[in-house]
C-alpha cells in the first residue's frame, strides 16, 4: 500500500487522539465498534518483558502512553517519543494523571536520530518497543539500525509489524493485491490480467471499502497514509542484515473468519477471535492481521 502516500503520517494519528486510551481499558476494549488489537498487543508486551527481567524500556511511536505507563508501573525506567505532536501531549498528561514523570516523553521520528538522542544520555536501554511504526517508516534497514541504537549490547527489541501473508484468507482487494503484486510480479501480464479477471469474479475484490476518513470523519484514514506491510518469511533476513538475532514472532489480532464475514456473523465472529488470542502456532501467519517481532542487539 506504499502507493498511498498522500497524507503525512502524524495528521492521521493527530485526529485519532481522543479515544485512543480506550484501546487499553480493561472493560472499554470489550465494546469498542473496532477489535481491540492494541489490548492483546500490550498483554504479549507485558509479559515478555517481564520474562526478560529489563530494568529499562523505550517506546518509539508511544501514542497517547498507556503501554509505556504500564511499563512504569511494572518498575522499569522509561523514556519515549512520537511523531504526533497530539499523541505527545495526550501522553505527557496521562503521565500526570498517573503520577509518572511526563518529562520522559518528547516529540521524536525514528527516521531521524538527532529528535531522540538526547534521550539515550542516561545510557541504553535494556529493551525497546515499537508499535504502528514499521509499517510508516521511510525506509526498513535504516529505522530497524535506529531501532537497534536505542538498546544495549544484548537488549531485546519488540516491533510490531502489518502481516502481509494475512491477505491469503481475507479473500478481498488485499488477497487480489498480494496474488499481483507478490506471487506473481515477475508473471507475463497477459497471465496476470487473466489471474485479475478470474478473482474478480470469486473474490470480493471491491471490499474493504478504502478508508479516507476516520471512524468519527474528522481526519485521514489509514488508507491515504504510508502503511507497508510485512511478509514474515522475510522478516529474519532483514532483522539479521542490520544486526539482530535470536528473531521470533509474537501473533495477535486473529480473525476466525475472512473479515468481511464478521458483519453477517455477528458478535460470535469476535468472541471467537478473542479466544484465539494467545494462540502462537504456525496459524497465526495466515489467520493474524499483525504480529510483533522479538529479536536480540547482536
Amino acid at each position: 500500500m506504499s502507493d498511498k502516500k498522500t497524507v503525512a503520517v502524524a495528521d492521521h494519528y493527530n485526529a485519532v487522539v481522543e479515544d485512543y486510551h480506550l484501546n487499553y481499558d480493561d472493560e472499554a476494549h470489550k465494546t469498542l465498534p473496532h477489535y481491540p488489537a492494541n489490548y492483546f498487543r500490550l498483554n504479549i508486551l507485558k509479559r515478555e518483558v517481564a520474562k526478560l527481567g529489563a530494568q529499562s524500556i523505550y517506546e518509539a511511536g508511544l501514542g497517547e502512553g498507556t503501554p509505556l505507563a504500564h511499563m512504569a508501573h511494572m518498575g522499569l525506567r522509561v523514556a519515549g517519543s512520537d511523531i504526533a505532536k497530539n499523541m505527545v501531549a495526550a501522553a505527557k498528561a496521562n503521565f500526570e494523571r498517573r503520577g509518572l514523570d511526563p518529562d520522559v516523553i518528547q516529540l521524536g521520528n525514528i527516521d531521524e536520530p538527532e529528535s531522540f538522542v538526547n534521550q539515550l544520555e542516561a545510557g541504553l536501554f535494556d529493551a525497546m518497543m515499537a508499535s504502528g511504526v514499521l509499517p510508516h517508516v521511510r525506509d526498513d534497514q535504516s529505522a530497524l539500525r535506529n531501532m537497534r541504537s536505542i538498546v544495549r549490547p544484548g537488549g531485546t527489541v519488540f516491533i510490531e509489524f502489518r502481516n502481509k501473508l494475512f491477505s491469503m484468507f481475507t479473500l478481498n482487494r488485499f488477497t487480489k493485491e498480494f496474488f499481483l503484486d507478490e506471487l506473481l510480479k515477475d508473471v507475463p501480464d497477459l497471465l496476470r490480467d487473466a489471474v485479475a479477471d478470474e478473482l474478480d469474479q470469486r473474490m470480493a475484490t471491491d471490499l474493504p471499502p478504502i478508508r479516507d476518513v476516520t471512524e468519527d470523519g474528522d481526519g485521514p484514514g489509514y488508507d491515504l497514509i504510508q502503511a507497508n506491510y510485512h511478509n514474515p518469511f522475510e522478516l529474519t533476513e532483514l532483522f539479521e542484515k542490520v544486526g539482530y538475532s535470536g528473531m521470533k514472532i509474537h501473533w495477535y489480532h486473529f480473525h476466525p473468519a475472512p473479515p468481511m464475514l464478521e458483519t453477517s456473523i455477528g458478535p460470535a465472529f469476535r468472541k471467537a477471535a478473542m479466544e484465539m488470542e494467545y494462540d502462537q502456532s504456525w496459524r497465526g501467519m495466515f489467520l493474524c492481521s499483525a504480529g510483533v517481532v522479538q529479536a536480540v542487539r547482536s
